[in-house]
């Protein structure tokens, strides 16, 4: 083992150290990644920076653009809708044509965002069919997991592995190489929940009542005690607060005042202005403001700030829907949140939203929320602007959008357009199937026709890209090559080879299946497929057997997320609403991935011979 090799491997321990730790943000570990090999000389600068130019990193921007238009349009909602009712009151029915639609949607879309999505669908008709909703939030999260072997655009890992693939001279998978393997791994899943079913249901959780469709406005407002506590209140020409700051002005804390909105005047006509810490009142404003503190008298206050008192129509402000927008969001284990109080995080500085209702253990928290530690698997109510609603979903790091109420689908800011949207995605998916262009060009068509027809605008475009995923991959590129220039690739293989080699090709697929699966505990999908798409190609050219079911091993075992709550977002989502504990996942999430890697070992080969 040469100096090189040391050095490459020292540096990988370490990445994989900071991706476990969760110290250091995976993005910047990347980043230092590419710093390091080239200050090292280990790579030149062109090798480092390779991954910038791979058109997979496109492409996967790309299908962000298009799943982000397919939401906007309100599509995603509509089929979480219908499936309600076509499964009716039956259950079974319900799991078998919620993992069909999860995974069916998710092979062209983000599985975390559908799972995000499908969340309060199943919440709510658990409520109404009166069965706890751990009996379907694993499912759900399974079938997310399983859309990423259905196509070869549904997970970032495929298309790794296929540039890969290219990068060695052979031909890449076509668009439906993973489907036949996907839904025979989907059937699998499907029968295996169906069967452990019974065990799902979290310690102490039981149905709720009934309770007909996707959560609302009504339901929250409800369920986090908000009633009676909203006001809508003028601003005299003589009050003292105008031209202050509400960071100036301390209203929460003096008064229990928590404002929501603004309503301004511009124009000739009032329209609803998002509010900051650095928020400036001006005369005519209508503030719109949660009173939390229920000993506050709110005729002392309007006297003393001297405000008007105005009509609201609607409880808690669900007249104004189009402008406020309400959602749930739990906290993930990994979280800078955990322990901090919603004062400490600055959370309306942060995000633009206010938080006005947490739930812990099923329970609502009553009190002053902003000076509550927060717990994993909290979840909160966050109120405000829509648009700042749907850019939680970029800070995964801390906490999942849980799904957006019943309401979101008459805020779809191109409701109108869904039409169009499917037209879009028809056109793409044609193009990757009948193949007369390279897939990126067919993404980016998709994403040109989205926003010709308004499906999505190019604000909204640039932010529904997830960056810290692109940069990763690009970051992590670099190890394959890095790997093969010092020898760590053959030295892999030969271990590889010399352990389980003769005992044929059967069992190295099972072998590389499992150490990539193990290697998944630790680190993201999309960083394993590039460490173990070389070596499992590698492998194949020593075997001298064909090297697509090798590759296609790696893809699917990249995907076999199912053991721990952390192991993926789509776990981690899970986790809260259907009340599982660490030791579900492992209960459950074990047997079904050895039930994978056996599926996988013994078909694999049929549609991909040796």
């Amino acid at each position: 083992m040469n100096s090189e090799l040391v050095w490459v491997l020292s540096l990988l321990a370490g990445a994989i150290y900071l991706f476990m730790t969760n110290k250091v943000r995976m993005d910047v570990v990347a980043l230092l990644i590419i710093i390091l090999f080239v200050l090292s000389g280990t790579l030149t600068l062109p090798e480092a920076l390779a991954g910038f130019s791979d058109p997979n990193v496109i492409l996967i921007a790309a299908l962000f653009v298009v799943g982000d238009g397919l939401v906007r349009t309100g599509i995603a909602y509509q089929v979480g809708d219908a499936l309600v009712k076509v499964a009716g009151s039956s259950e079974t029915k319900l799991l078998v044509l919620l993992m069909v639609a999860v995974a069916s949607l998710g092979a062209v879309m983000s599985s975390t965002g559908v799972v995000a999505i499908f969340i309060p669908v199943v919440l709510s008709v658990a409520n109404r069919m009166g069965i706890p909703a751990g009996r379907l939030m694993m499912p759900l999260g399974f079938a997310g997991l399983i859309s990423g072997m259905m196509t070869l655009v549904a997970t970032p890992p495929n298309m790794v592995v296929n540039s890969e693939l290219m990068r060695h001279g052979i031909h890449g998978f076509t668009f439906f190489s993973f489907t036949p393997l996907g839904a025979l791994i989907l059937l699998c899943g499907i029968v295996y929940m169906l069967l452990v079913r019974g065990s799902l249901v979290g310690e102490g959780e039981e149905g709720k009542g009934k309770q007909s469709g996707r959560r609302t406005f009504r339901d929250l407002i409800r369920d986090y005690r908000l009633t009676g506590r909203a006001r809508r209140l003028a601003l005299r020409p003589d009050s003292p607060l105008i031209g202050h700051t509400l960071d100036e002005l301390q209203l929460r804390a003096r008064y229990g005042a928590h404002v929501i909105g603004v309503e301004r005047w511009r124009k000739f006509r009032r329209v609803m202005v998002p509010v900051s810490g650095i928020s400036e009142f001006q005369a005519r404003d209508v503030l719109l403001i949660d009173m939390s503190d229920p000993e506050i008298d709110i005729r002392e206050f309007c006297s003393e700030a001297r405000l008007e008192p105005m009509i609201l129509r609607g409880e808690y402000f669900s007249d104004q829907a189009r402008e406020v927008g309400m959602a749930e969001v739990s906290l993930i284990p990994e979280s800078s949140l955990l322990g901090k109080t919603v004062r400490e995080v600055t959370f309306r500085s942060t995000y633009g939203l206010s938080v006005v209702g947490l739930r812990r253990d099923g329970e609502t928290m009553g009190g002053k929320l902003v000076d509550e530690p927060l717990q994993m698997g909290d979840t909160l109510l966050v109120v405000g602007n829509w648009s700042h609603i749907r850019l939680l979903q970029t800070h995964s790091r801390d906490f999942l959008l849980m799904g957006l109420p019943a309401e979101v689908d008459e805020m779809a800011p191109a409701r109108s357009q869904a039409i169009h949207a499917l037209i879009s995605l028809g056109v793409m998916i044609l193009l990757m199937v009948t193949d007369p262009v390279p897939n990126v060009i067919a993404a980016l068509i998709a994403c040109l026709l989205m926003g010709k027809f308004r499906c999505i605008d190019m604000e909204s475009a640039y932010k529904s890209i997830h960056w810290p995923t692109l940069i990763l991959i690009v970051g992590m590129l670099p190890f394959a090559l890095a790997l093969q220039k010092t020898g760590g690739v053959d030295l892999i293989v030969g271990g590889l080879m010399s352990a389980v080699g003769e005992m044929g090709p059967r069992v190295m697929l099972a072998s590389l299946f499992a150490l990539c699966a193990v290697i998944g505990l630790f680190i993201s999908n999309t960083a394993t497929a590039v460490l173990m798409a070389p070596i499992a190609l590698g492998t194949a050219q020593q075997m001298g057997v064909s090297s697509y079911p090798f590759a296609m091993t790696i893809a699917i075992a990249a995907s076999a997320a199912f053991m721990t709550p952390v192991s993926s977002p789509v776990n981690t989502l899970v986790l809260g609403p259907g009340n599982y504990k660490f030791a579900d996942f492992i209960r459950i999430g074990v047997p079904f991935t050895l039930l994978v890697m056996a599926v996988s070992v013994v078909a694999i080969p049929w549609f991909f011979p040796f």
